[in-house]
């Protein structure tokens, strides 16, 4: 199953990337208290929720791209993948951020993650 949004920022490309383009920065993720980053692997800590570890496929600052799996995780998952893109407009910049994960069970948490994200997102780039 997967969940997309497209969703348009008042706000520049760069400064869409600078936040959810740095692999160590999770200001941006509702619940993260920490997170490290060894090049290829970003390492989660969600105090409640348990740790979380992401291997980079791929990330491509001049095309504004990011391809991301989550591997380890308290919950029970058989896959997941993720990709953000980020597309410069008169308007500012949309971010188009799709994730694939089974079982579907999960789609529901993991849609309204990504809502808090977009919110929190949003709320950074206003201040």
């Amino acid at each position: 199953m997967s969940v997309k949004f497209d969703h348009q920022f008042n706000a520049s490309a760069d400064q869409l990337w600078a936040i959810v383009g740095t692999p160590d920065r999770v200001d941006w993720v509702p619940g993260a208290a920490s997170c490290t980053f060894d090049g290829e692997v970003r390492s989660l800590s969600l105090p409640g929720a348990g740790d979380i570890k992401e291997r980079i496929l791929s990330r491509d600052p001049e095309q504004r791209t990011m391809e991301y799996s989550c591997f380890e995780t308290p919950a029970p998952l058989e896959s997941h993948h993720a990709s953000m893109r980020i597309i410069a407009n008169a308007d500012g910049c949309r971010l188009i951020w799709e994730t694939a994960v089974t079982p579907v069970a999960f789609e529901t948490f993991i849609r309204s993650s990504m809502e808090g994200c977009l919110q929190r997102i949003s709320e950074i780039l206003s201040a």
